[in-house]
């Protein structure tokens, strides 16, 4: 396995339906802060273009947060000095997609060697 994938990742993938533009941006406006405290950092935004192929609903936005480790992602998720800031993303949007990955370091993707794809794609 290549160096570059030693160092594991952990994604979460949110992708969702904005109802309430004033709930969201309150929640999104402290994400920046907040969420590298406790290990996370946001690497892709975007709103929904074009549906190429696939059976889930597509939702209006869809943004990844990379986090140091899943125990990171946990206390962002369950620190209950957070319980102000989840029900804003919550009464925010709808139809809400929140998945989490197991990945490998990409800040190099030419290191990528066919035994890092290999090792994703083993249950």
């Amino acid at each position: 396995m290549s160096a570059s994938s030693q160092e594991k990742k952990f994604y979460a993938l949110n992708m969702f339906d904005v109802v309430d533009v004033e709930k969201y941006l309150a929640y999104f406006s402290r994400l920046p802060e907040v969420a590298p405290q406790y290990g996370g950092r946001m690497v892709a935004f975007g709103r929904f273009r074009d549906n190429v192929a696939g059976d889930l609903t597509p939702r209006q936005v869809l943004f990844v947060v990379e986090w140091d480790s899943e125990e990171a992602f946990n206390s962002f998720r369950d620190d209950p000095e957070l319980a102000d800031l989840h029900p804003l993303r919550e009464d925010g949007t709808a139809s809400y997609v929140w998945q989490t990955f197991d990945g490998a370091d990409m800040s190099d993707p030419t290191t990528v060697s066919i035994d890092d794809v290999l090792a994703v794609l083993k249950p």
